[in-house]
């Protein structure tokens, strides 16, 4: 046989059965939906193990009625309060209810006010939500520019002083710099309290259709004049608590870009004649900045945390602060709801992070 006649068999197509390679995967998953899949079946039991370790600590520092009400009540008061809150009842059959409540979106009632846990998120949540998105623009803001230019000059003058500056505002207790805030801008006559003038939120609250989100009001009701008054409020509180994460973005920003200017690619753009500002704004700031967004989930809860202290010390009354309040107050009803409240909000703030990741990076789904 000739080797034209081997190589036109060779060509011909197989009367066999396909191969496993050659086999159209359907009913398959593609890398994404998996990918998310298991992140989404990760995070139930991330958030069971959240909330029961929540409830034991609640339990482990004893009678919460009698924490919060010893000495003010005779006995058979607290007998009475103690059977009203359920926590006469087993320990096992608690945990239970505690589980059941937290499903139906019933986190608890406090003891001293008798407000529903929930009505706290709605109320207060948006507060710590607006604090916590101004803290987030002031973060990037400040730390993704200035990694970017702490790698243009590395080891130079510009990147040994934003290296020491980022380590000491992450260092530093965010209520210790709020408290420098309001002694350097308040004699300027500079807001440093409330969310708004008691004038702003007196009219706020009376317009139709609040969403608590004050900026936003402000927004809706048309006046200029309310919007700016809680723009200045909002700036001191963002300040002090974005400084906090904007140090971590700028260690990561400077870290990660300078890995990806040796990477192979950006020195193949040199090669071909590509200017170096060309190079970092094209080639490798967009790479080295998906650590950061991986990095944000954790930032995230770093600032709900941080939160607690920015609200007491600027009196932004937002969840963290209602929750020292009640922490002050010894309701630990309240504190237990409030801190399971903040641990779920956590948790799928992660599992988004995570979808934004692999949405942006392909490598993170394989």
């Amino acid at each position: 046989m000739s080797s034209a006649e081997v190589l036109g068999q060779a060509d011909l197509p197989s009367s066999g059965p396909p191969t496993s390679d050659s086999t159209p995967r359907r009913g398959r998953l593609n890398p994404l939906a998996r990918y998310l899949l298991v992140r989404l079946a990760l995070i139930i039991p991330m958030m069971w193990v959240l909330v029961t370790l929540v409830f034991v600590l609640m339990r482990v520092i004893g009678d919460p009625i009698q924490a919060a009400q010893g000495g003010r009540l005779q006995p058979d008061q607290i007998a009475e309060r103690k059977a009203e809150a359920g926590l006469d009842r087993p320990l096992l059959t608690q945990y239970f209810e505690y589980l059941g409540g937290i499903l139906r979106g019933d986190f608890g009632t406090t003891l001293t006010d008798n407000r529903e846990v929930s009505d706290i998120l709605v109320q207060n949540g948006a507060a710590t939500l607006e604090l916590t998105v101004y803290a987030l623009i002031v973060a990037f803001a400040v730390g993704v520019p200035l990694g970017r230019l702490a790698a243009r000059h590395r080891d130079r003058f510009p990147d040994v002083v934003l290296r020491l500056g980022a380590i000491l505002v992450y260092a530093a207790p965010v209520f210790f710099v709020g408290l420098l805030l309001k002694l350097a801008f308040t004699p300027f006559g500079w807001p440093s309290s409330g969310r708004a003038s008691t004038s702003t939120e007196l009219a706020l609250s009376r317009a139709e259709g609040e969403t608590h989100i004050m900026l936003l009001d402000a927004i809706l009701h048309g006046s200029p004049a309310m919007v700016l008054d809680v723009l200045q409020h909002a700036v001191l509180p963002a300040v002090a608590l974005g400084l906090l994460t904007g140090g971590v973005f700028l260690r990561l920003v400077r870290v990660n870009l300078l890995q990806t200017l040796r990477a192979d690619y950006v020195t193949a753009a040199r090669a071909r004649g590509v200017s170096e500002k060309r190079v970092v704004r094209k080639h490798a700031f967009r790479t080295a900045l998906v650590p950061v967004v991986t990095v944000m989930g954790m930032q995230i809860a770093m600032l709900l945390a941080g939160a607690i202290l920015t609200e007491t010390t600027f009196e932004w009354k937002g969840i963290g602060y209602e929750l020292s309040e009640y922490l002050v107050a010894r309701d630990f009803l309240a504190v237990q709801g409030i801190v399971t409240l903040i641990a779920l909000i956590v948790g799928v703030t992660s599992f988004l992070i995570d979808v934004i990741v692999a949405l942006v990076d392909p490598r993170v789904r394989f």
